[in-house]
C-alpha cells in the first residue's frame, strides 16, 4: 500500500466507527439476542446466540421480517440488538412496542440511531430523535438510558465527513479539505465550556447536537 493510500484511508475512516463497539462491550451476553436489521451479525463476538433478521432478503439471514410485526411470541429474546435502523422505519412507536413484547421480563434493547446527519439510504429515511423523543418511545420500559454518540463540536466534524462522502464537488481538493477539516475539528470538543437547551442559555443540556443516540432500555 502506497503512503498516499495509506493517508487518504485514515482521513476517510468513519470517525464513530470504532464508538459502537466500545459501547457495546459493558453489554455483551450470551442469551437468546435478536439482531434487527443486520444481515452479516457484526457483533456476534459479544452476542454469539444471536439470530439475525432483515425486511430484505440476504442468503446470510437468519429469518426475513418487517421489525413492525416480529414474527416471535412474546418473551422470545434477552437482548435485541438495533444499530442504524429505527430511522428507517415508518411506524417508530410500533416498532418499539413489538421490541417490548418480544423481550423478555428484565430484557434489554441496545439500539442506535441518527439524530444530526444528512440523508442516508434513500428514500427509506423517514425519522431523526431527540434523546427527550426517544425516551418518550420507550416510555414502556422500566428503565432507559441515552447516550450522545459524540458531542456538538464532534457532530460538525461527522457532517463534513458525510460531504466529503455523499457529495460530488466541481473544485479539485475540496474532499480533501473537508476531510483534513473533519479530522481537526474531532479533536475540539474540549474547547467547549458549557451548553444550553434554549437561546436564553438557561437550560444546561449535555450536547445540544449529537450525530446519533446510543440507548440502552430495560423491560
Amino acid at each position: 500500500m502506497s503512503i498516499f493510500v495509506a493517508i487518504r484511508k485514515r482521513l476517510t475512516a468513519k470517525i464513530t466507527r470504532n464508538r459502537l463497539e466500545v459501547f457495546l462491550q459493558p453489554h455483551a451476553d450470551e442469551r437468546r439476542t435478536l439482531e434487527v436489521g443486520a444481515k452479516y451479525k457484526p457483533y456476534r463476538h459479544l452476542f454469539p446466540q444471536t439470530i439475525s433478521g432483515d425486511i430484505a432478503y440476504f442468503p446470510e439471514l437468519d429469518v426475513r421480517f418487517d421489525a413492525h410485526h416480529l414474527p416471535f411470541a412474546a418473551s422470545s429474546f434477552r437482548v435485541i440488538l438495533c444499530t442504524e435502523v429505527l430511522e428507517h422505519t415508518h411506524t417508530p412507536q410500533q416498532v418499539l412496542d413489538e421490541f417490548h413484547r418480544v423481550l423478555t421480563p428484565g430484557g434489554k434493547l441496545i439500539l442506535t440511531t441518527r439524530f444530526i446527519f444528512p440523508l442516508h439510504d434513500t428514500p427509506h429515511d423517514y425519522f431523526r430523535f431527540t434523546k427527550y423523543g426517544l425516551q418518550h418511545l420507550c416510555r414502556h420500559f422500566s428503565e432507559v438510558t441515552v447516550v450522545e454518540e459524540v458531542g456538538s463540536v464532534e457532530t460538525m466534524a461527522v457532517l463534513l465527513q458525510r460531504l466529503v462522502f455523499q457529495v460530488r464537488w466541481k473544485l479539485p481538493g475540496m474532499r480533501l479539505m473537508l476531510a483534513l477539516l473533519a479530522k481537526v475539528l474531532v479533536r475540539g470538543q474540549f474547547l467547549v465550556a458549557e451548553e444550553y437547551g434554549s437561546i436564553k442559555r438557561d437550560t444546561p443540556e449535555q450536547h445540544i447536537m449529537a450525530s446519533g443516540y446510543y440507548l440502552v432500555a430495560v423491560k
